[in-house]
């Protein structure tokens, strides 16, 4: 029967990939999966007392419908963190989802109707693109040099058209890992501005950075319109538990939007409330725990870094924060990126994920692979892909 074409076109290669690797897997074969960031599957857990604030509110009978726009003192504790970012907030201002991804699908449905363009960063993470399709929309991939993390200001220019809503930042990037200076942020801003532009900020990763302090787009927003996106899947080590936020700033350009994207909560029912009381936990309980995560990612960068810049036929610039790398393909020997990813998992067992996936503009002759295991599994996984390019 037949099906709609907004969905044929959808596609997320960080999942569809891990298909040729289950039936591989079916055959016996040994898989190392680096192709979902998700700490959780590598060891990391969120602290107990977070795992305690959801046992306790399942337990004291908090198995119920929640408000729509999620519980009231989560959303105030939010719009204190988000604050403490430079972003004017109050709880008023916050809406709860189930993970950024649903956010995204909110706000994307709200802002793009038939024809519109939304610019994001090349590479790209999927959603950004696949949501933007199936509203009826068009991605526009812009460049970021991968070894300073600086957005192309003049190839911005060039591709906004008449057509262009909104341009989203995604800070720390994924798949790239490049972090936005504050300088890079006000530029997007400014240019947004020129072109009355909805800016979306997708700072999910915003905790996990190494080598400089984050900014958030809060700093340098004012009163331009900016649509935040943060979650606790990854600081939090929350993955799947699905808990996520959008924010809007005070701009008055957002009102209609603070209107009326509440309604497509409302139609969803609400979120999971256990996991809103441990969500709200993990904001107010101890924060020491955060620390200890980004030093041991720090520690599996710097070691699978080296290691890629040491082998023959590939080259990776170095991640600023998030937990993915991002290396380079420099021979032709495969006809794609995708080619040689799935060779690399019959040939070794080795999952990762082919960068055209994040973009074919930008993303091309790349893969992604995370550094989240610990180093001893890590270097297995590194000898068998230096054995495969050598």
């Amino acid at each position: 029967m037949k099906i709609s074409q907004r969905v044929a076109g959808v596609e997320y290669a960080i999942r569809d990939i891990a298909l040729e690797a289950r039936k591989l897997q079916k055959q016996g074969k040994q898989i190392t999966y680096l192709n979902i960031g998700d700490p959780l599957q590598h060891g990391f857990q969120p602290p107990e007392n977070v795992k305690e604030a959801l046992m306790k509110a399942v337990r004291d009978g908090q198995n119920y419908y929640a408000v729509s726009e999620g519980l009231p003192e989560l959303r105030e504790e939010i719009a204190k963190k988000e604050r403490k970012k430079g972003l004017e907030v109050s709880e008023d201002d916050i809406l709860v989802t189930n993970g950024v991804s649903e956010g995204l699908e909110m706000i994307t449905a709200s802002i793009v109707e038939s024809g519109d363009e939304v610019l994001i960063p090349g590479p790209y993470y999927p959603p950004y693109a696949s949501y933007v399709k199936l509203f009826g929309g068009k991605p526009i991939e812009f460049a970021v040099d991968l070894h300073n993390s600086t957005p192309d200001l003049d190839d911005i220019r060039r591709k906004i058209s008449s057509k262009t809503v909104a341009i989203c930042l995604i800070s720390p990037n994924n798949p790239t890992g490049a972090v936005f200076s504050e300088k890079s942020l006000k530029d997007l801003i400014d240019i947004a501005n020129e072109h009355n532009l909805y800016i979306i900020c997708d700072e999910i990763y915003d905790q996990i950075v190494f080598d400089e302090n984050f900014v958030g787009i809060g700093k340098v927003s004012g009163d331009s319109p900016v649509i935040l996106l943060n979650g606790f899947s990854k600081v939090h080590l929350m993955s799947g538990w699905r808990a996520g936020y959008i924010a809007f700033n005070q701009s008055k350009k957002l009102e209609s939007l603070r209107e009326n994207v509440p309604k497509l909560a409302r139609v969803r029912i609400a979120t999971n409330l256990p996991v809103q009381y441990a969500a709200l936990e993990s904001l107010k309980g101890p924060q020491n725990y955060i620390q200890k995560f980004v030093l041991d990612l720090k520690k599996r960068r710097d070691y699978t870094i080296k290691r890629f810049n040491a082998m023959k036929n590939l080259s990776c610039s170095n991640p600023k924060g998030a937990f993915y790398a991002f290396p380079k393909i420099e021979n032709n020997k495969y006809s794609s990126d995708k080619e040689f990813v799935l060779s690399l998992l019959k040939s070794k067992g080795v999952l990762t994920v082919h960068g055209s996936g994040f973009g074919t503009q930008y993303g091309s002759g790349h893969f992604r692979m995370v550094f989240l295991p610990e180093i001893p599994v890590l270097e297995q996984a590194l000898d068998k892909i230096e054995e495969f390019v050598g």
